[in-house]
């Protein structure tokens, strides 16, 4: 029954991309804010789907460490969900994402639309001034940046490996960052079609102040980040 189910919710998954993006698309023509709408209301259609669908609920922890101003954000990285969830709960949501993405049809035209920040991991320290720059006229706009240091998705249990970008954002920018934690991996994995049912949890954490040290900065976001999401695959939390 378990695959039955995920195949008709990657079914929904695909057609509502589809439906959003083709139908919704003169949403491209109009001023941002419209872009935006249509990201938003898809990231709740997809939320629905899952829990009707596929047996798993959402369910999003420490709003009142939510940002509503621009600001930075890090988040843990093991599913696709991890990108759509967001959109759901922050009112002006910009995550970085590979550039090879942009030119598809539809999200690459979106994420264009919305000024997602599009990086090219290939061109190593290029991309880190590009993202740097890209990211302070998006914090400019008083958008909420979200960033997963980890780079990819990472299956979980996997040792953590977090990269430099994030301490560079945090340097430049001279914001809190918001730290992230979830265990969407266990019911929507990194890869293959199956979803296992259950309950996926978001959970904003305190954040941490500006001005750390680089060091200090990196272990205590790995610290935060990793503990709470552990905790959660322990049934902990």
């Amino acid at each position: 029954m378990t695959t039955l189910r995920s195949l008709v919710f990657v079914l929904w998954l695909y057609l509502s991309m589809a439906l959003f993006a083709v139908g919704l698309s003169p949403a491209l023509l109009m001023p941002y804010g419209a872009a935006m709408w249509v990201i938003r209301n898809w990231a709740r259609f997809v939320l629905f789907g899952l829990r009707w669908i596929a047996g798993i609920k959402v369910e999003f922890r420490g709003l009142e460490h939510r940002p509503t101003g621009p600001t930075l954000m890090a988040g843990k990285h093991q599913s696709m969900l991890d990108i759509v969830a967001p959109f759901a709960v922050l009112p002006d949501n910009c995550f970085i994402m590979k550039k090879e993405l942009m030119p598809l049809p539809f999200i690459g035209w979106f994420a264009w639309k919305t000024k997602m920040i599009a990086v090219d991991r290939s061109a190593h320290s290029k991309a880190l001034k590009d993202m740097v720059k890209q990211a302070r006229a998006r914090f400019a706009e008083g958008r909420q940046i979200l960033i997963f240091p980890e780079g990819t998705r990472a299956p979980v249990g996997a040792a953590p490996d977090y990269k430099p970008g994030i301490a560079a954002l945090y340097r430049d920018l001279d914001c809190p960052c918001t730290p992230i934690a979830t265990n969407s991996g266990v019911h929507w994995p990194a890869h293959g079609f199956r979803r296992e049912p259950g309950l996926v949890v978001f959970e904003f954490l305190p954040a941490i102040p500006a001005g750390l040290k680089r060091a200090e900065f990196m272990a205590t976001l790995e610290e935060r980040i990793e503990t709470a999401s552990d905790a959660m695959l322990a049934g902990r939390a």
